[in-house]
């Protein structure tokens, strides 16, 4: 174990041996302990709690500010919705000269204010059609499912009451159209009319494609419908868009997720389950250039499940289509966010958005409105172990290749060559006593640790991703029991990532058993360690560093606010003493933090 911590301190460099983090945005580790505390609700923005968020609030709009003109949907006191921002941006055009002339907007904010506001009731919980990303013209827009009957009824004769017997969703205005008035007199049943705004709203702004990830057609409990979707309603309203149903884990999964020890390769959703009834739909044109095969998706693991479904996304809103995107689950606070953050982050790995801001500016924007003024609950998810919020910002390593990249392919080809192999340098990193055999998990360089005898189980500890001279070295830790390798199980190209939250500066590590029919397995798979190594044959990719920087920031962050819960002590207590000394060895966490690992 002391050879394995000495080797991780002299990999991580100056910065992680010193125990100091990478930079973080001011602000990012109050925001994380007010999120770990509390769920954000509108009107509850008063008094010293109100005081932070309305600081979170400024910090969200001067970032968009950088690098877009906006305009502001006010939802005052929730008035709207009391789970979205109280100032809710829409983003109109790019702040630059040259996208100013290239895409301007066609949307009034009066006009999409008065839409909000009629259709906020077509959705559950009030959480209406909300675009939150601009790329190239297009609105990526987020939301929550369609309303059942059941809350459609009650909170209309809800608002009804309490507005004085004067319900404001249907309120007559000056600039009521023809179609406003087809609508009303051919139309009364109530369902007509709500989502007959839902839809007037998609309409306004652009937005043609919508991905449903409920695996239910409606939500039921109780045995009674609660939500619908746009793919079940018998009126068929929404047939003139393109339905997409992408069926993913709502956020229950990831308990399972936590108590693997975050490690969500092999991790299979049971497909089976009695409410599980929307299978994955997709259009043909929109799979073809995609090269997956989506017959197979119910035995991908969680990795594969959500990597592919980014893609998807990325490939709808990169077309040469002018038409936006609606991503939205059941509430629209969990499963809805995480793509939303990650094709935030993507794009803007890319370059493409928010070109302006840093790792850890985008990491704070993207923490505080995608997240937590969208009234993700983190406080009853981290009670529960589902920790689907931690799984977005940890999976950011499972995106950085170019195949996730929304450039366009021949400047994905322009990234700069550099010669193969690896200097003298890059081997002496580090101390001799630590180095094995050359291996090879995946295709980067790899040096075989000695196992921990000091450790609970049969372990063996390996560094991995010895990257070229120039760029920093990273490498982190994970246990593998050899009883149970989950890695053997499914043919993936690679071996699992790591258990526990890796670091800038210290390297990606995996683990494989010490058994010899797992090496054989993992041979005939064409990922065996006994692999002669294949070397890089171009430089560490912008996207790639970009990537890592705002993963390590968060995971920094992470764990000194927060921190993660482990799954279940080991009876010797020699795992959980060998994983919080590593944390605490490369910086994750002060020897002084009270929370837990």
């Amino acid at each position: 174990m002391a050879g394995a911590r000495a080797a991780a301190a002299s990999s991580a460099g100056p910065s992680a041996s010193s125990g100091n983090p990478p930079p973080q945005e001011p602000g990012l580790g109050e925001l994380l302990e007010e999120f770990s505390r509390t769920q954000y609700r509108a009107k509850d923005c008063s008094g010293t709690g109100g005081s932070k968020v309305e600081r979170i609030e400024k910090r969200c709009l001067e970032l968009f500010g950088r690098d877009y003109c906006y305009s502001v949907i006010q939802n005052v006191n929730g008035d709207i919705c009391g789970h979205y921002p109280q100032h809710i941006v829409f983003l109109e055009y790019e702040s630059s000269e040259k996208e100013k002339d290239t895409f301007q907007s066609t949307v009034q904010v009066s006009k999409l204010q008065d839409l909000v506001n009629r259709s906020k009731t077509a959705r559950c919980r009030g959480r209406f059609v909300c675009p939150v990303i601009l790329f190239k013209g297009k609105h990526i827009c987020r939301s929550a499912t369609l309303a059942g009957w059941g809350e459609l009824y009650g909170r209309t004769g809800y608002n009804y009451i309490f507005s004085g017997g004067a319900d404001d969703a249907w309120a007559d205005s000056e600039d009521i159209t023809e179609e406003d008035c087809a609508l009303r007199s051919s139309d009364t049943h109530l369902f007509d009319k709500v989502r007959g705004y839902d839809i007037k709203l998609l309409r306004y702004l652009s937005v043609k494609y919508i991905c449903d990830l409920m695996v239910e057609n409606k939500k039921v409990k109780f045995g009674m419908n609660v939500t619908s979707s746009e793919k079940v309603d018998k009126a068929q309203r929404y047939a003139d868009f393109t339905l997409l149903s992408i069926p993913y884990p709502g956020c229950e999964f990831f308990k399972e997720y936590k108590d693997r020890d975050y490690m969500a390769e092999g991790l299979i959703f049971n497909w089976k389950q009695d409410y599980v009834d929307a299978p994955l739909s997709i259009p043909d044109f929109l799979t073809s250039s995609l090269n997956i095969d989506w017959s197979q998706y119910q035995s991908w693991d969680l990795v594969q499940q959500t990597q592919n479904y980014l893609k998807l996304l990325l490939s709808i809103i990169n077309s040469d289509d002018d038409s936006g995107l609606l991503v939205h689950c059941i509430s629209g606070w969990d499963r809805t966010p995480l793509f939303i953050s990650l094709l935030r982050l993507s794009l803007w790995a890319d370059g493409l958005i928010h070109t302006s801001l840093k790792p850890a500016e985008i990491l704070y924007l993207t923490v505080a409105y995608d997240w937590f003024l969208f009234g993700h609950m983190l406080v009853d998810r981290l009670s529960k172990g589902e920790e689907i919020f931690f799984f977005c910002f940890n999976f950011l390593k499972h995106i950085i290749s170019e195949e996730f990249s929304a450039l366009k392919t021949q400047r994905r080809k322009s990234l700069p060559a550099r010669d193969a192999g690896f200097t003298l340098e890059d081997i002496c990193m580090l101390r001799r006593k630590d180095r094995g055999s050359t291996t090879s998990l995946g295709s980067d360089f790899s040096l075989v640790m000695e196992s921990s005898p000091g450790a609970a189980g049969n372990f063996t500890y390996e560094a991995v991703e010895l990257l070229p001279a120039g760029a920093q070295t990273q490498a982190s830790w994970r246990k593998s029991h050899s009883s149970s390798p989950q890695s053997v199980l499914w043919n993936r190209p690679q071996l699992s990532e790591d258990r526990l939250p890796s670091h800038q500066g210290l390297g990606e590590a995996k683990s494989s058993s010490s058994s010899s029919s797992n090496h054989s397995d993992f041979f005939r798979m064409g990922s065996s360690p006994l692999e002669v190594p294949k070397p890089r044959l171009a430089a560490l990719s912008e996207r790639e560093t970009r990537l890592q920087e705002v993963r390590s920031a968060f995971l920094a962050a992470y764990s000194s606010t927060v921190g993660l819960r482990a799954a279940a002590p080991s009876p010797s207590g020699a795992i959980g003493g060998l994983l919080e000394q590593f944390v605490r060895g490369v910086g994750l966490r002060s020897t002084s933090s009270n929370s837990t690992l």
